[in-house]
C-alpha cells in the first residue's frame, strides 16, 4: 500500500485548523496545535500562502484561509447546484428523446461528465459520470468552447486530435463551428468523436448569465438523424432542457 505524503497531511491539517475555531491564528498557535516545529509550520504556511490557500494579516502576522480556497469551494458548490437543478429536467429529456443525457462542465482542458441519465430502454449501458470528453469534437465541448472564454482559449491551445475523418481540427474551421453554435444556440457532433454516434448539446447559464455547463443527448446516428440532418424535435428538446435548467439557476428567460 502506498504511504501518504506527510507534508500534504500536515498542510491539510493546517487548513482544517484554520477553518475552525478562531478566525486567525499565529504561527506559535498553529505549530503547537499540530505538534510541529515552528520552522516546519512556517515552511508549510509559506507554501500555502504562495498558492493563495492561506493569507497573512500584515498588522498582526496571524494567518487565515485564503481566497483560492473560497474559489475552489464555490466551484464545488456550483457543480453540485447545477446537478441538483438539472436532475428533473435531464430525466424528462431522456424520457422524451429516448436517448442518454449527459451534463458536462469545463475541467482540465476537457469536458467532465458530472451527471448521466441512461437511455430509457433495457440495453446494457455504462455510467459515465467522471469521464472526460474533448472540447473540440463533442457537442458538449463545442458548446462550452463557444460560450465560455476560458474553454474557448483552452480548446484552441490544446491539440485538436482527429478522432474520425469528420473531426474539425483546423483553427479557422473550428472557429466557424463555434460561430455557428452561437448563432443556432446548440452544437452538434455527428460522428466527429465516435463512428456511428451523434450528439446534440446546448448551454446552461447561471443567474449572472455566465455559462456554467452544457447538457446534451447522445445516441446512434440513425436515431438522432433523419435524411442526413439532425431531427429538429430533438434539437428543440435539448434546447428546452438547457433553458429550463438555466431558469432554475436564476438566469431568467433566454
Amino acid at each position: 500500500m502506498a504511504r501518504n505524503i506527510q507534508s500534504l497531511e500536515r498542510a491539510a491539517a493546517m487548513l482544517r485548523l484554520l477553518a475552525g475555531g478562531e478566525r486567525r491564528l499565529g504561527l506559535s498557535d498553529i505549530a503547537s496545535s499540530l505538534g510541529l516545529a515552528k520552522g516546519t509550520a512556517h515552511g508549510i504556511l509559506r507554501t500555502l500562502q504562495a498558492e493563495g490557500f492561506v493569507e497573512q494579516d500584515t498588522a498582526s502576522g496571524r494567518y487565515q484561509l485564503g481566497a483560492e480556497l473560497l474559489r475552489l469551494g464555490t466551484t464545488y458548490l456550483d457543480v453540485h447546484e447545477l446537478r441538483a437543478r438539472a436532475l428533473v429536467w435531464t430525466d424528462d429529456l431522456a424520457r422524451s428523446s429516448g436517448e442518454s443525457v449527459h451534463l458536462g462542465v469545463l475541467h482540465q482542458r476537457g469536458v467532465l461528465i458530472v451527471h448521466h441519465v441512461f437511455r430509457p430502454d433495457d440495453s446494457r449501458q455504462v455510467l459515465e459520470i467522471g469521464a472526460m470528453q474533448p472540447l473540440h469534437s463533442t457537442a458538449l465541448g463545442k458548446v462550452l468552447s463557444a460560450y465560455d472564454p476560458v474553454a474557448h482559449s483552452e480548446a484552441l491551445e490544446t491539440e485538436r486530435r482527429a478522432f474520425t475523418d469528420r473531426t474539425v481540427c483546423a483553427p479557422d474551421a473550428f472557429e466557424h463551428v463555434l460561430d455557428l453554435t452561437r448563432a443556432r444556440g446548440y452544437a452538434a457532433d455527428v460522428e466527429e468523436t465516435w463512428e456511428g454516434v451523434a450528439s446534440i448539446a446546448a448551454p446552461i447559464h447561471d443567474r449572472r448569465r455566465m455559462p456554467v455547463g452544457s447538457v446534451g443527448i447522445t445516441g446512434a446516428v440513425e436515431r438522432l438523424c433523419q435524411e442526413g440532418e439532425l431531427r429538429p424535435e430533438l434539437i428543440a428538446a435539448v434546447r428546452d432542457c438547457a433553458r429550463a435548467v438555466s431558469r432554475d439557476l436564476g438566469a431568467g428567460r433566454f
